[in-house]
């Protein structure tokens, strides 16, 4: 728990035991249709930048769960996302990049908050609302990232984020790439293992274009690679997938 403008906010963080590791932090779905911090591609997102050894945030926006407040149609949910990024760098002072990641309203709140703090190094937007929010205000965008959709997605339409993500990519300076998982539907059932999967690979090779690794001599150790470490946590089955959640009731 920690303190917010319409008071306490709950979340659930994750501290990596690696030195100056990078930080995310990751917002959930519109309150009004069940969104929680607890949704499954909430956690799916949370947990691979767990697994590739940041240090990372989720938590209910305002009058979600244990989190005061009311919904407030983004201003409020904006506000509550800056007071959460602020507390997850205020502890990791010494944290390399900083990463936001949203789904649905979330992504649309992550963009906007993107506009605001510059220290924000690179996003995903899973499923971001282009046929019911505006999203004008990125112009231009000022960090390179991922947007992510759902082929079949009756909610959010595929063909309108497309022309979003390719309109993106087209200002200078920065690199939007499009990832759209042809037969998932908004709620990406029966395909989070593949949401998990685009969402390593592009951290890795983002991390790798900001840092390129050095060469060394020898052969590194398997512990020592990111891939081998997103390998290591891939899941067959959306089951086994979610068997340490806690709560995943909300589905949207």
């Amino acid at each position: 728990m920690f303190n917010g403008h319409a008071g306490r906010i709950e979340g659930r963080y994750y501290k990596s035991p690696r030195q100056n590791a990078p930080v995310a932090l990751i917002l959930h779905p519109d309150p009004n249709f069940g969104g929680t911090m607890n949704n499954k591609v909430v956690y799916s997102l949370f947990r691979c930048f767990k697994d590739l050894g940041f240090s990372v945030l989720r938590f209910n926006f305002r009058g979600v769960g244990r989190s005061q407040g009311q919904f407030d149609d983004g201003n409020g949910e904006l506000s509550d996302a800056t007071i959460a990024l602020d507390w997850l760098q205020n502890m990791n002072p010494d944290a390399k990049q900083c990463w936001i990641a949203g789904y649905s309203f979330g992504a649309w709140v992550g963009l906007q908050l993107l506009m605001r703090r510059p220290d924000i190094n690179n996003f995903i937007a899973v499923s971001p609302p282009a046929n019911e929010k505006d999203f004008t205000f990125l112009a231009p965008c000022p960090a390179s990232g991922l947007i992510i959709q759902g082929g079949h997605d009756d909610i959010v339409s595929p063909s309108m984020v497309e022309s979003m993500a390719r309109h993106l990519n087209q200002q200078r300076n920065v690199e939007i790439d499009f990832a759209m998982i042809e037969d998932a539907d908004h709620q990406y059932n029966n395909r989070l293992p593949d949401l998990y999967r685009v969402s390593g690979q592009y951290v890795i090779s983002a991390m790798q274009r900001r840092a390129p690794i050095k060469k060394r001599r020898g052969r590194r150790k398997k512990s020592e690679t990111d891939e081998d470490l997103l390998l290591e946590n891939d899941m067959d089955t959306e089951d086994e997938f979610f068997d340490d959640v806690t709560d995943t009731e909300d589905e949207d």
